[in-house]
C-alpha cells in the first residue's frame, strides 16, 4: 500500500506541476485557440475572446481552474485539442500503441543484448573485462538519435535490409528499436557488470564449484541472479528515457506514434495535448516501477518483504 500510495502521489505531483507549468506559459490561452483554428497570428479583441474563456474557464482563478483540471482527470478527461478540435484521449489512443510498442521492444532487445554480452565477457579475465567494459562505456554515450541515423543509412540505404520509413509494421520496427536498444544495453551492461564482478568473490560460488557445477552454470543459474538487480532497477527508469527517446526516433524513421503528435502539439503550443501525453508519460513510468517492484521479488524472493 504504501508503494502505490508514493505511486499516486508521484502522479499527483506531475499533474501538479505539469499545469502550474502550461499556466506560467507567456500569451493568452483564448488568443492562441482562435489563432490556431483561424491559422492567424493576429490581435484578438476581448469580445473574440470571451466566448472561449468562458468555454474553457480560462477566466476562472487559478485555483478554480485547478480543481476543475483534476476533477477532469479523476473522470478520464485530458481536455480537448486547440489545434484538432478533438478529444486529447481520443489522439494519444490512436497513436499510443506504436510508441509504447517500440519502447517495449527496445527494452527486451537491451535485455537480449546485455545478458549473454555480461556472461560472457564479466569475471573473466582483466584483458576481456577490460574490452566488454570500454564497450559498453562506448554504446551507452551514443545519443539515440545519432544510433538511429547510422542505423538507416548502413541497413536501410545502404544494404536495403529494412524499409527507410519505418512505419509500425514487424520489419519497421527493428531498426528504431535497436537504436533505442543499442545504448541502453551499455547502460544497463554496466550496473550489470559491476555487481556481476562483486557476486563473483562470493562464497556461495566457490560452494556450487565443489559441488561439481561446471562454469556456465554457475554463472547463468546463481552469479547472474544477484547481477540483475541493478540493471532491473535500471530498467523501470530506463522507460521514461526510451519514450522520450522514441519521440526522436520516430522523427528519424518517419513512424507514427507520439513523437509526431508531442513534436507538433509543442510547435502549436497545443496545450492541451502537450499536458495529457507529459502526464500519461508519467503514469506510465509509475507503473513500471511497480512492476519492477514484484519483478525484484521473482528473481531474488530474499527481497520478499522489502519491497
Amino acid at each position: 500500500m504504501l508503494r502505490i500510495g508514493s505511486a499516486l502521489f508521484v502522479v499527483w505531483g506531475t499533474v501538479t506541476v505539469t499545469f502550474l507549468a502550461l499556466a506560467a506559459l507567456p500569451g493568452d490561452r483564448a488568443t492562441i485557440l482562435l489563432n490556431l483554428r483561424s491559422g492567424q497570428t493576429i490581435d484578438r479583441t476581448p469580445e473574440e475572446l470571451a466566448p472561449i474563456n468562458e468555454q474553457y474557464g480560462f477566466s476562472d482563478p487559478l485555483l478554480v481552474q485547478y480543481v476543475n483540471y483534476l476533477l477532469g482527470l479523476l473522470r478520464g478527461d485530458l481536455g480537448e485539442s486547440y489545434e484538432l478540435q478533438r478529444p486529447v484521449t481520443a489522439i494519444i489512443g490512436e497513436q499510443i500503441g506504436p510508441t509504447f510498442t517500440l519502447a517495449i521492444t527496445a527494452l527486451l532487445l537491451a535485455w537480449i543484448i546485455t545478458v549473454p554480452w555480461t556472461l560472457l565477457t564479466a569475471g573473466r579475465g582483466a584483458r576481456l573485462r577490460s574490452v566488454g567494459s570500454a564497450i559498453e562505456s562506448v554504446t551507452a554515450g551514443l545519443p539515440q538519435y545519432w544510433a538511429g541515423i547510422m542505423l538507416l543509412l548502413i541497413f536501410a540505404i545502404g544494404l536495403g535490409w529494412f524499409p527507410v520509413i519505418g512505419g509500425a509494421s514487424v520489419h519497421g520496427t527493428v531498426l528504431p528499436a535497436l537504436a533505442l536498444a543499442v545504448p541502453l544495453a551499455g547502460f544497463i551492461g554496466q550496473a550489470t557488470r559491476s555487481e556481476f564482478d562483486r557476486a563473483m568473490r562470493q562464497p556461495f560460488v566457490l560452494s556450487a564449484r565443489t559441488r561439481g557445477m561446471n562454469d556456465l552454470g554457475v554463472r547463468s543459474r546463481h552469479v547472474l541472479r544477484h547481477a540483475l538487480i541493478p540493471g532491473i532497477t535500471l530498467s523501470g527508469w530506463a522507460m521514461g528515457s526510451l519514450i522520450s527517446g522514441a519521440v526522436l526516433v520516430e522523427s528519424v524513421f518517419a513512424r507514427p506514434g507520439l513523437g509526431a503528435v508531442l513534436v507538433n502539439a509543442v510547435s502549436t503550443m497545443d496545450f492541451a495535448l502537450v499536458s495529457g501525453i507529459v502526464i500519461l508519460i508519467s503514469a506510465f513510468y509509475v507503473v513500471i516501477n511497480l512492476i519492477v517492484d514484484l519483478v525484484y521479488v521473482a528473481v531474488d524472493p530474499r527481497l520478499r518483504g522489502t519491497v
